[in-house]
């Protein structure tokens, strides 16, 4: 279905505007236009953007988060609510990797749209 690519597209669109935050046009610009490989159709293209997908929640949500967290226990400030809402933006994440096999098990039914 076509709220499959919406979420997929705004995780990438996420993790960009991450990159875009310090100054990494380049990684911004890729994140960004990743999810247009979806037209593409083919199941190794949608296996290559939800491993990018699970990479970027490790890597950049979850060293992001533990940075984070971190700096805000050292200051003796609050902190749960910025874990709440970094454990939401892994589980959209993850949830947009999931997607990404639910659009391969779409292909090989040959129909895109339902």
């Amino acid at each position: 279905m076509w709220w499959r690519f919406i979420i997929i597209t705004l995780a990438y669109l996420l993790i960009g505007a991450h990159f875009l935050r310090f100054n990494h046009i380049e990684l911004a610009a890729i994140s960004a236009l990743l999810p247009v490989m979806l037209l593409f159709k083919k199941p190794i293209i949608n296996r290559f953007l939800q491993a990018g997908l699970l990479i970027g929640s490790i890597v950049v949500w979850g060293v992001s988060t533990i940075e984070l967290i971190t700096m805000r226990i050292s200051m003796d400030a609050p902190w749960i609510r910025l874990a709440c809402i970094m454990g939401a933006v892994i589980a959209f994440t993850l949830f947009a990797a999931y997607l990404c096999s639910q659009l391969k098990n779409q292909y090989r039914g040959l129909r895109l749209y339902h």
